[in-house]
């Protein structure tokens, strides 16, 4: 029998098994991770805690102050992330990034709601109220009231750095975080993982979305997940998925059917003439907010696709589209200008090319 295991790569078949790696966690109890320095803060004189002292959840959260960069992790390997969850504050204003091996540029970019497959929360999204949209993935859950889990695995090499950045120009806002390592050998074949958000509001008339592009290198992909904001009356979702693998141009290897086909559904979604949501391991369209006939302007839409048992394998080069399409008179095709907004999630050897310029606050606030 083999002793040579690592505690990577965890699931049901490999539980039993037995490994040398070591388990960490960083929260605001253990800023650290280190072993042994968990819950070391003394309650503030106004704490709840003030009467117990040192051990009673003294620290829960931390604060990041307008306009700060904060370091919630600093991890040396080799190693692997292995879950992380968060909670407090989940609106746009809060943008997630993870770099892996002393990179100056950040493998996952992102808003912290859209990593976990919620596009549609408002920059002052916090405490209970609003809209909940609850996310039952494998790799991704979103339970009552936001709590946003991950499961991806994320090995590194030499080191990993997560930062949280508040774009908001005053507030300051809480962040509860638990994010769960493994310190351990890590083999040479396994990649970094990658997460890249993009948006466009409107698509231009006749272009297609580009989900993902400019990746160079060895990787597979492993998910979508998607906003869709609907700027026109009827169906529009008869667009195709499209991915262009190592040096495709006008054609691609892969090409999908339809919107909702992608995300796994069928036939728009209609059940007696209602959109009906649903959310599953691998795939989902999980929120749909209707207009109010007042306010609201349009339907607006939240899917994942997770590509777990079926990865998109590419050897050099990976771009991913999705058009938008929906329906004009005489049974003709309508190129839909709607509010899009996506996240791609991709492993691949490093080094990566560089992500495209971050946008703005103004870019990323839902109006």
């Amino acid at each position: 029998m083999s002793s040579l295991f690592n505690g990577l790569g965890m699931h049901l078949g490999n539980l039993a098994r037995i490994s040398k790696a070591k388990s960490r966690s960083i929260s605001a109890e253990n800023p650290t991770g280190e072993k042994g320095r968990g819950a070391l803060a003394k309650p503030e004189q106004d704490s709840p805690a003030r009467e117990l002292g040192e051990g009673w959840k003294c620290r829960p959260c931390v604060s990041i102050k307008a306009g700060d960069v904060y370091t919630l992790a600093e991890i040396k390997g080799p190693g692997a992330i292995q879950s992380m969850w968060f909670a407090g504050y989940v609106g746009r204003d809060f943008i997630l990034r993870i770099y892996w091996d002393g990179q100056e540029q950040p493998s996952v970019e992102c808003p912290l709601a859209d990593f976990f497959a919620l596009p549609w929360v408002s920059n002052g999204m916090t405490g209970t109220k609003g809209p909940f949209s609850h996310v039952n993935s494998l790799p991704v859950a979103v339970n009552p009231n936001r709590g946003l889990n991950c499961f991806w695995e994320m090995p590194f090499k030499k080191s990993c750095t997560i930062t949280i950045e508040n774009l908001h120009p005053t507030e300051t806002w809480p962040c509860f975080h638990q994010i769960n390592y493994t310190i351990t050998d890590v083999p040479d074949d396994l990649a970094y993982f990658h997460a890249q958000f993009r948006r466009i509001n409107t698509l231009p008339y006749g272009q297609v979305y580009k989900i993902l592009d400019g990746v160079q290198g060895q990787g597979h992909y492993v998910g979508t997940s998607m906003g869709w904001g609907i700027n026109n009356s009827g169906w529009w979702g008869e667009g195709e998925i499209k991915f262009y693998i190592d040096g495709d141009s006008d054609y691609p290897t892969i090409c999908g059917t339809g919107t909702e086909d992608y995300f796994g559904g069928a036939y728009n979604w209609d059940v007696d003439g209602q959109y009906r949501t649903y959310s599953t391991p691998f795939m989902g369209m999980h929120q749909v907010l209707k207009p109010d006939g007042t306010y609201l302007s349009q339907h607006r839409h939240a899917m994942y696709r997770w590509h777990i048992m079926d990865p998109i394998r590419f050897e050099q080069d990976l771009a991913v589209t999705i058009q938008a399409l929906g329906w004009r008179s005489e049974g003709r095709f309508y190129p839909g200008q709607h509010d899009i907004c996506s996240v791609a999630y991709w492993y691949q050897m490093l080094p990566a090319a560089p992500f495209p310029s971050f946008m703005d606050r103004n870019g990323l606030e839902i109006v």
